[in-house]
């Protein structure tokens, strides 16, 4: 008697900024639920979560990571020209994360997603140092200095491909959970000009969302809007709200899973 393939099981992590802690959370409860996750594709925060994960840290290890992460270990201001912060820090925090791996080398499957900001293409990794993918997936305009990588000036993925449905169709996935965490929220304050620029791109990506999410099976959408995205304060609770967010479709996900396979 042949054995029934099971579903391949992709989870599209969404961009967000600090908001996108809520990744950690949502990937916690799928785990403790035994939902299996065979790929994953991520966007400017979620390339960052998606990586480390990836690379077999489990999801309350990566709590724990996020409630120590100051702005010292990431933060390295330059006179701006193309960006305020350089961005070298973060790649050492990465290297540190990833044990400095190639994309191919990690546990499981991880496309991270960046905007060539010169011709305005969507530019996948499926290879090569996940510092330099990561460091070009979450350069958010104006904050961060593009990272060029092969010749091409690279930008924050979220720019382009907020949360990346369509990319883990093409790798093959046969379910796919999208994570949004970027919802636009006028609980929000603006104060700085980093706010300025974060906010617009939420509302430009926004739009840009709407076409792209119907790929999906399962949307979920951690309440944490009223969450700045570049504060890095209540990470504690954001990871939580994830972890709520995820719990609730847990049933539906699990329903998807059983309908696919009574298919087959």
């Amino acid at each position: 008697m042949q054995t029934k393939r099971k579903p391949i099981v992709g989870v599209a992590l969404g961009s967000g900024g600090a908001r996108g802690f809520a990744h950690i959370g949502v990937l916690n409860a799928l785990e403790a639920h035994g939902i299996h996750i065979d790929m994953l594709a991520g966007s400017s925060m979620g390339s960052l979560i998606g990586a480390v994960y990836a690379n077999g840290i489990e999801p309350h290890m990566m709590g724990k990571l996020a409630l120590n992460l100051k702005r010292k270990h990431w933060l390295d201001l330059t006179v701006p020209s193309m960006g305020f912060v350089t961005g070298e820090k973060i790649k050492q925090l990465i290297r540190l994360l990833t044990h400095g791996k190639r994309l191919e080398e990690l546990n499981k499957p991880l496309a991270i997603v960046a905007t060539d900001i010169e011709s305005g293409e969507r530019v996948v990794f499926r290879e090569g140092p996940i510092d330099q993918a990561v460091r070009a997936s979450i350069s958010i305009p104006g904050i961060f200095v593009p990272e060029k990588v092969g010749g091409r000036l690279l930008v924050d993925g979220g720019v382009i491909d907020r949360v990346p449905v369509t990319v883990l169709r093409e790798m093959g996935a046969d379910i796919v959970i999208a994570v949004d965490v970027a919802q636009f929220d006028t609980r929000t304050e603006v104060k700085s000009i980093f706010d300025v620029i974060a906010q617009t791109i939420d509302v430009m990506e926004r739009e840009i969302l709407r076409h792209q999410i119907i790929a999906a099976d399962i949307v979920i959408r951690p309440d944490v809007g009223h969450y700045s995205s570049i504060a890095y304060t209540g990470v504690e609770e954001i990871i939580e709200l994830g972890e709520r967010a995820g719990t609730d479709h847990i049933e539906r996900i699990q329903e998807l899973i059983a309908n696919w396979e009574a298919q087959e």
